[in-house]
């Protein structure tokens, strides 16, 4: 009787061991396949990720642009060149005038010589979530030769350095390619409208001495 006892005594410890070694290999191969898991998920944005480094955003000169268009969240802008010398860009939309053409060369030398950081693909349905389903800007530019090329540009990323953007995208694929760029284009394109124009010159303090103050030479040359 008591050799039973103990032979089921013994039996029971076994289980028991066998029993809490099954469950620890079982969490352990649950904490290893969760590693293994973790590390695929992690590596996969890196394999689809494409280095682009030095590589231009556009393959145009600046000299080939002959009209750019800008239209962001709350108005339309659109620029022609000119033929003059002094004065080589005119703004047609929203307004008919000269155009600052220094707020015009800084987003034309952008175009000609930004940098593609880098690139990656994605299904077209999660563009949204890299603010082009509501982009900031929608930049277009058209070539002497009739050939237009558009950038779009979206939010920033994690380390706000660089813009999410799409250039010269294509609707008829399922995937759509984002391009990292500088977040200089954000400065460029977020002016104000005054900005955009070339401002007037006012007389300067001098000229004006020299029309009001008594004496002056060129009052006694008239008189």
């Amino acid at each position: 009787m008591l050799c039973n006892i103990l032979a089921g005594a013994i039996e029971k410890l076994e289980f028991m061991k066998l029993q809490k070694t099954t469950w620890l290999l079982v969490v352990i191969a649950m904490l290893f396949g969760g590693v293994i898991y973790f590390l695929e998920i992690q590596k996969q944005p890196q394999q689809s990720e494409i280095k682009a480094d030095g590589q231009t955003i556009f393959n145009f000169q600046k000299e080939d642009i002959q009209k750019l268009i800008i239209k962001t969240q709350k108005e339309k802008l659109e620029f022609e060149k000119t033929n003059r010398e002094n004065q080589q860009w005119q703004m047609k939309q929203p307004e008919n005038v000269i155009a600052n053409d220094a707020a015009i060369s800084f987003l034309l030398n952008l175009l000609v010589e930004g940098k593609r950081d880098r690139e990656f693909k994605i299904s077209r349905d999660k563009i949204q979530e890299y603010g082009l389903a509501k982009p900031l800007a929608t930049i277009e530019v058209q070539l002497k030769d009739r050939n237009t090329h558009q950038l779009i540009l979206g939010k920033s990323n994690f380390e706000d350095k660089l813009l999410y953007a799409q250039v010269n995208p294509s609707a008829q694929s399922g995937e759509a390619t984002i391009t990292l760029i500088p977040k200089d284009f954000q400065y460029a394109i977020e002016r104000d409208l005054t900005e955009w124009k070339q401002q007037k010159e006012t007389p300067s303090e001098s000229k004006l001495q020299k029309l009001i103050v008594p004496g002056n030479s060129e009052i006694e040359k008239q008189q």
